[in-house]
């Protein structure tokens, strides 16, 4: 049996834990705060090739349990022009969708399920440093504790600790020059289904929204902003001044923005958008990276939760089947390519978000000629499957 300090206590290390114990390892959790991160988060979309992976861990129903079906998406410009509609994925053989939960209930659906499960989270555990040692690591934190175990899994996000210490040359975060923000709005009556999300490219923002079952509209937008913006400008755009910015910028267009906009009672501050290219070193020795800490991808591409739940049972996979060094090179051979595939798209896709008012005008037209045609395959990222019983070749 291998004893894993999972870095991170988020979605994607919560995840790894879970595929690790069904594999027949000890998983503990080692969180940075000193308290969970229920409440934390806007909304996501959990992709059908998701969803289907979590199968694997008896985690699908979980999901269904929190969230709502969104089985399609609509496209549209902000003349009002709608351009295509299309499913967001193949339906699974029991008829699950796509579903969009909001980031804070499937953490702690997760997170209960772990515990129930019998895998420990520490709490208050930011890692410093940590050492291959034989056949083993040592982790050592901030309060001055230390942990032990045969294999350290880096599961810290964006700006992973456990990233820099694998490589100190990893490449920095990308920033793709969205802005992110959105919100949640009463009362609004849309001419759209439940469960599909309008997209739409409009003169000087994309904007989406779906809308729930039970009549709230979820909404969020990609501002542009070209260059990063600090901390301290990030507050500032907060609060009415946002709120009066993001008025001004779907003004002028001939969708329902304003009024969702103006319904919505709280305005998610706004945060900036990254990805990675590649990171080229994934692991060294005992340690590794898994989810954002190894290949972040822009929102754009609507696979970024998908690819950590992928990654983890992936992995769980590689050690129920080989032994610790061999299980880390299996594991980045069966997931580099495929997730630096959909890195590169997710760009695609958000780069049609990011341009100036002539820029929009090109695009809008190349949009309407790319529409004429069948909509864009992207089956590629949905169809994927992974088949736990297979086993894992070195």
């Amino acid at each position: 049996m291998t004893k894993a300090l999972i870095i991170g206590g988020g979605i994607a290390g919560t995840v790894t834990a879970m595929a690790l114990h069904k594999a027949g390892h000890e998983a503990e959790l080692f969180e940075a705060y000193d308290r969970t991160a229920e409440g934390v988060g806007a909304f996501l979309t959990l992709a059908v090739n998701g969803i289907d992976t979590l199968g694997a861990l008896d985690l699908k129903d979980l999901v269904k349990d929190i969230g709502f079906a969104t089985p399609g998406m609509a496209l549209s410009l902000g003349n009002g022009r709608e351009l295509a509609k299309f499913p967001l994925g193949v339906a699974l053989a029991d008829g699950t969708v796509s579903q969009t939960v909001k980031r804070s209930d499937l953490y702690v659906a997760l997170r209960d399920e772990a515990a129930r499960r019998g895998i420990v989270t520490h709490y208050g555990k930011r890692l410093t440093d940590a050492v291959n040692v034989g056949d083993g690591v040592r982790a050592r934190f901030e309060d001055g504790t230390e942990a032990e175990g045969d294999l350290l899994i880096g599961a810290d996000g964006l700006r992973s600790r456990v990233r820099e210490i694998i490589d100190a040359n990893a490449p920095k975060p990308r920033y793709v020059r969205l802005l992110n923000t959105g919100g949640y709005a009463e009362g609004v009556r849309v001419d759209d289904e439940p469960g599909v999300m309008r997209m739409i490219f409009g003169k000087r923002v994309f904007f989406a929204y779906v809308l729930h079952p039970n009549g709230q509209i979820w909404w969020f937008a990609n501002p542009a902003h070209q260059n990063e913006p600090t901390a301290a400008e990030l507050r500032a755009l907060a609060g009415d001044s946002w709120r009066a910015e993001m008025l001004r910028l779907v003004e002028v267009d001939n969708s329902p923005a304003t009024e969702i906009i103006n319904a919505t009672s709280e305005i998610y501050p706004p945060w900036s958008t990254h990805d990675f290219p590649t990171v080229p070193t994934w692991h060294r020795g005992r340690m590794l990276i898994v989810g954002d800490a190894a290949h972040a991808t822009s929102p754009a591409s609507g696979q970024g939760a998908s690819m950590a739940i992928e990654d983890a049972v992936t992995l769980g996979r590689c050690l129920r089947d080989l032994d610790v060094p061999s299980a880390l090179r299996a594991y980045e051979s069966l997931r580099r390519e495929r997730v630096e595939a959909i890195v590169a798209q997710g760009k695609r896709n958000g780069d049609d978000k990011a341009v100036g008012p002539v820029g929009r005008l090109v695009r809008d037209f190349f949009i309407k000629q790319a529409f004429k045609k069948p909509a864009p395959d992207q089956s590629w990222m949905w169809n994927h499957r992974i088949e736990w019983e297979a086993r894992v070749a070195v």
